[in-house]
């Protein structure tokens, strides 16, 4: 296969979210049908609910800092699928994603043939497996690993990493994990075995004493975020307060790695993760955050409230299953300008869904949609040069017009 039919082929297994299957049989097998690539370097698992692509992204950052040769896996990407799998900062090219693309392929029917499986593994836990041998063929060092969903039964558990961390863990995917924090919390901390070195952030109580029994029961000593220090005068690359939590746990996880302070410093200071309250010059300037769940949004509108010039307008477009009610509360009242747009997917929340949410929070203007690309014109339109459009709710949206702001950016103000 070449690139196109790579993605064309992963693709038509099924949307990630809409055909997960959490469990670890599949990406054993295909795994180990392939020599089992993932022992060829140590690994790094980071799970949580949010911030955990932000460490990884982090992490990552330090290690070529350090001149460690990493690959970092995390999910979703924005653009290209390549985002997704990168190798010493870089994404891997068309050509090597193909090519292990139609390795994992050959390998995956070649199981359905002979019955070890009774049907395809899944979109992620093909790309799990594509990243794996990527990072192989590449010669890396350190795997960083952003686990997809949960952590027990999640395909980057797989690969049995030998340092674990577990970032801010709130409630999101109440569907396959669970409706309380401590149930969510449980399946984040199966990703703590014995043997292992586990780094926790900062938490809610309920959450910090299921992953405390965790790491009691499988004998593993954890290693608190909050007591990294000595980094105070250093000034992050990735914007908003709630990246100090984050860069605490990279900080201890470089530690494990025995990378020196003044490498720890210097990741942190050039970090860079799009999408993330990722801010673009323009006339007026742009700011993207994928947040999508209540506790990804209080830190949003944190910053907003500290942070940003007004008029601020705000584009906002989510999936169907997130808390809409409690998202709307939090972020809706900042915005002078609420635009609603759906996201090219099909879990996308509808107008229908989203504008009652809106008739009850907002309390500036609210303008309905039909898509990413109107809502962008509206809002370049609506907002003065010394506003601020803020494009917010799901990393599908801005994955959708990241490319055009981009370039608008780069034509110059309108």
């Amino acid at each position: 296969m070449d690139f196109a039919a790579a993605v064309e082929y992963l693709l038509g297994l099924g949307h990630e979210r809409l055909t997960i299957k959490l469990g670890l049989r599949n990406t054993e097998l295909l795994l180990n049908a392939l020599d089992n690539p993932q022992r060829a370097f140590p690994s790094v698992q980071i799970a949580g609910t949010n911030g955990k692509g932000s460490t990884a992204t982090m992490l990552d950052s330090i290690c070529r800092a350090a001149g460690i040769r990493s690959g970092l896996y995390t999910s979703p990407h924005l653009v290209s699928i390549t985002e997704r799998i990168k190798v010493s900062g870089e994404p891997i090219t068309h050509e090597e994603f193909a090519s292990c693309a139609t390795t994992v392929r050959e390998v995956s029917e070649q199981l359905l043939r002979d019955t070890q499986i009774y049907a395809l593994p899944t979109f992620f836990e093909q790309l799990t497996v594509i990243a794996l041998l990527a990072f192989r063929n590449a010669g890396i060092e350190l795997a960083i690993l952003e686990t997809g969903l949960g952590g027990r039964l999640d395909s980057t558990t797989a690969a049995n990493a030998t340092i674990v961390a577990i970032t801010q863990i709130a409630m999101d995917h109440e569907d396959y994990l669970g409706h309380t924090i401590e149930t969510i919390a449980s399946e984040k901390a199966a990703i703590i075995r014995p043997g292992v070195k586990a780094v926790i952030a900062k938490q809610q109580p309920e959450a910090m004493s299921v992953l405390l029994r965790r790491c009691e029961e499988s004998g593993v000593t954890p290693i608190l975020s909050e007591s990294a220090s000595g980094y105070e005068n250093v000034l992050l690359g990735l914007r908003g307060r709630h990246q100090v939590d984050n860069a605490a746990v990279a900080i201890r996880l470089a530690e494990l790695l025995h990378i020196p302070h003044a490498e720890i410093a210097a990741g942190l200071e050039n970090a860079h993760h799009p999408g993330r309250l990722e801010l673009i010059t323009h006339k007026p300037d742009f700011l993207l955050d994928g947040a999508h769940n209540p506790a990804g949004c209080e830190s949003l509108r944190e910053y907003l409230d500290e942070f940003a010039p007004r008029p601020l307008t705000l584009v906002f477009g989510a999936m169907r299953d997130k808390q809409l009610d409690q998202i709307g509360e939090i972020l809706f009242p900042v915005a002078d300008v609420l635009i609603l747009t759906p996201v090219e997917n099909p879990r996308s929340a509808s107008m229908e869904m989203l504008r009652p949410v809106a008739d009850r929070f907002a309390r500036g203007t609210v303008i309905e949609t039909d898509s990413s690309v109107e809502a962008l014109r509206v809002a370049v339109a609506k907002t003065p040069p010394e506003g601020l459009i803020c494009i917010a709710g799901s990393l599908y949206l801005i994955g959708e017009v990241r490319p055009r702001i981009l370039k608008m950016s780069l034509d110059g103000p309108t």
